[in-house]
This record gives structure tokens, C-alpha cells and sequence, in this order.
């Protein structure tokens, strides 16, 4: 069911500076950029931006790949999972999710359907 990590967000109060940032960093452009939410490919992977977010050294949040979010997202449920952020479209096609563990932790979920495995290095 789990296919593995896809992104890390990062929380960045000035979205801007966070961007140009990290475009140097990563010396590339992001490859989504909106006013919610800015996305680098790395690798195969994802390093995002959320502007409504507190920064801390707590940690970037990362999202596991499903085949199928609506599915996976009622399992966990299923499995004793709590709901916290419930399956939602964010653009091009992308869904993401999060349920709060039995245990206290988040833990996110991503359907992206740009993901492409042999990217991955």
C-alpha cells in the first residue's frame, strides 16, 4: 500500500525569500509555484514550502506515496488512525491527506500523479 517517501515540507513564513532560497540551494527553479504552496523536484523527490506554517527544529513533514488516497486514507482510519487533514485536491491532479497515528504523529500521504519512479536516485 505505502510505495515509499515523496515530500518533505518545510515551513516558510516569508514564501518568497524561502523560495529564492532554496532555488539557489537547489540551483533550479521550483516547478510549482503558487501563493500556497511552492514545490522543487530533488531527485525524484519533493521539497515543498507552505507559507501558514509555524517553522521549528519539530521537523519537515513528510508525505507517503499511495496508489490511491481515498482508499489508503479510510484504512488507516480503519487501522485506529484519527483524522486530522482529510483527502483534499491541491492542483495538477495532486491529492494529499493526514491522519493522526494512534500514537500522537502525524502522518501524511500523497497521490501525485507527476511522480515518476524513475526519477528516483
Amino acid at each position: 500500500m505505502i510505495l515509499g517517501l515523496r515530500t518533505a515540507i518545510y515551513p516558510a513564513g516569508d514564501l518568497t525569500a524561502a523560495k529564492q532560497w532554496y532555488a539557489q540551494v537547489l540551483e533550479q527553479q521550483p516547478y510549482f509555484d503558487e501563493p500556497f504552496y511552492v514545490g522543487f523536484n530533488v531527485g525524484g523527490f519533493e521539497l515543498g514550502l507552505i507559507p501558514d506554517a509555524q517553522p521549528g527544529i519539530a521537523g519537515p513533514q513528510p508525505l507517503w506515496g499511495v496508489a490511491n488516497i481515498a482508499t489508503a486514507f479510510a484504512r488507516l482510519l480503519e487501522l485506529g488512525a484519527g483524522q486530522l487533514e482529510p483527502v483534499t485536491e491541491v492542483g495538477g491532479g495532486i491529492k494529499v491527506a493526514a491522519v493522526l497515528d494512534p500514537f500522537g504523529n502525524r502522518f501524511g500521504m500523497i497521490e501525485n500523479p507527476h511522480f515518476d519512479p524513475s526519477n528516483v536516485r
